[in-house]
């Protein structure tokens, strides 16, 4: 009877040594290794690192970082085949008997690393060759455990279920993004006032919310890696965004568009006491964005508010009660490396584990924060 692969046939990671490699050219073995993983090593002795053998695991942390990182110099379909290659080489398995005993200590390794491949990186396995280097190596291991063949076959369908996912969102995501154009001038009642459709601060900040999750559940790991290895840095220092980063691309201009949102309708009213009162919203919108972690549709809010055609209507900002505005944007400060933002990032993360209810308030702590900075101020400031 096939036996089915549990948890206790996997590999825990770290607990074993680094693979057998000798030093090369110029390389000594004790400079390729610090704690356990390479610390500088030829192209080729981290693949070594990276293939799994009977009795070696490699770090989930190298994985991750190496199959990240690797493809600035190796496209991810050739580093795949050089690992099946170096995986058929090393446990014999071209050869026409197998040594079962030891096949079976390195089946479980060997399916563990390519369930961690695709799983993090869905796309790298877009091409047909890329699967097919997978049956392949998988099919020399399936006749000494039929549980082998079982779990490629419960790793595919999972990497096909994810990559449909991420075409059917990439497909929506451009179609979102295309600007409506009109052959003729739109009709007057095209165009509805944002509070006359959501009035309630934490519905629109739970709506973004599921907009934002939305569009970053499509974004990879790799596609960050991507958009900055190609550009020239004499010439920008924007992004270069191409076929491989397009969900990304899509994010920031999610961002800019919840940007010129913002702006447009504070601007559309006619009277400076309304354009007031949706700027009261805006920053209600705000504080609910940031109650439950949703930093990017606050950085959007308050960067919409900050542009210059609203930044210049002095008369409403007057009538505006701005005390929670500058509360807002001190957290999104960008002076010391964002230190504010970085530290309400780590506290957002810290309630995510502990927090009893969905609407745990923060902002009075933050208020409270501020005016004690504040207080402190003024007391130096009369000490001298």
């Amino acid at each position: 009877m096939p036996r089915t692969l549990s948890t206790s046939n996997m590999v825990t990671p770290g607990r074993l040594s680094p693979p057998p490699t000798e030093p090369t050219d110029g390389e000594q073995a004790g400079q390729l290794f610090l704690d356990g993983a390479p610390s500088s090593a030829s192209l080729d002795t981290l693949i070594q690192h990276l293939v799994p053998t009977a009795d070696y695991y490699p770090e989930k942390a190298y994985i991750f970082t190496f199959l990240l990182s690797s493809r600035l110099f190796i496209e991810p379909r050739e580093l795949l085949a050089r690992v099946c290659h170096l995986c058929i080489e090393q446990q014999q398995l071209d050869k026409p008997v197998l040594d079962k005993a030891r096949v079976r200590k390195f089946g479980p390794k060997l399916l563990q690393l390519l369930a961690e491949w695709t799983e993090t990186f869905p796309r790298d396995f877009q091409e047909e060759s890329t699967i097919g280097h997978l049956k392949d190596v998988v099919g020399r291991i399936a006749p000494c455990d039929e549980a082998y063949r079982k779990r490629m076959h419960q790793l595919l369908q999972a990497l096909h279920q994810k990559l449909a996912v991420l075409g059917q969102g990439s497909e929506g995501l451009a179609g979102a993004d295309k600007p409506i154009s009109y052959r003729t001038k739109p009709p007057a009642s095209i165009h509805r006032e944002l509070l006359g459709i959501c009035s309630d601060p934490y519905t629109l900040a739970q709506q973004l919310t599921h907009v934002e999750l939305e569009r970053l559940r499509h974004i990879g790991p790799e596609e960050f890696v991507q958009a900055f290895v190609n550009k020239d840095p004499l010439a920008s220092t924007k992004p270069c965004f191409n076929d491989k980063t397009n969900n990304l691309e899509a994010y920031v201009k999610w961002f800019n568009r919840l940007c010129y949102l913002v702006a447009t309708e504070i601007c559309m009213p006619a009277k400076k006491k309304q354009r007031a009162q949706v700027i009261e919203f805006f920053i209600d919108v705000a504080r609910e964005c940031f109650n439950i972690g949703n930093f990017n549709s606050l950085m959007a809010i308050i960067s919409g508010m900050n542009m210059s055609p609203v930044s210049r209507l002095k008369k409403t900002w007057a009538k505006v009660k701005t005390a929670k505005f500058f509360i807002l944007e001190h957290q999104m400060d960008p002076t010391g490396n964002f230190c504010n933002y970085r530290t309400a990032l780590r506290g957002a993360a810290h309630r995510s584990l502990t927090a009893h209810s969905s609407r745990e308030k923060v902002f009075i702590w933050l208020l409270m924060k501020v005016r004690a900075q504040k207080t402190k101020q003024k007391k130096k400031g009369g000490n001298l």
